[in-house]
């Protein structure tokens, strides 16, 4: 058994269970987020939560998180308000679209039955 297994689950970044892309306008960051498989979508309902998005994406400014779930694709679209550090126009970070941004997202700890890996 793993060495984070405790319980029957054990804890894994996100990107074991799914994938992302990321889209700008302007100053917010659409992210969306799908399950490799059907039976996975309920654990990225349960803990990909706007509270837990927002504590991850705090340092870069967010101001506002909202999630649209898409339960017939087994997906969700998050929208970022205000993290972009202006957007492609106005940051001068090197990823004004945020594109490596959906990387900070699959790195987010989730937990799971191993059997579901």
């Amino acid at each position: 058994m793993p060495p984070n297994a405790h319980d029957g689950v054990v804890t894994v970044p996100l990107h074991r269970l799914a994938h992302a892309r990321a889209g700008d306008k302007g100053n917010r960051l659409n992210l969306s987020l799908f399950a490799y498989r059907p039976e996975i979508y309920a654990i990225l309902v349960e803990q990909v939560t706007e509270s837990r998005v927002y504590a991850l994406f705090s340092h870069r400014g967010v101001s506002r998180i909202n999630r649209y779930l898409m339960p017939n694709l087994g997906g969700m679209n998050l929208v970022l308000d205000d993290v972009l550090q202006g957007g492609v126009n106005g940051a001068l970070n090197l990823d004004g679209h945020g594109k490596t941004l959906s990387f900070l997202l699959l790195g987010m700890p989730v937990t799971v039955d191993p059997k579901l890996l």
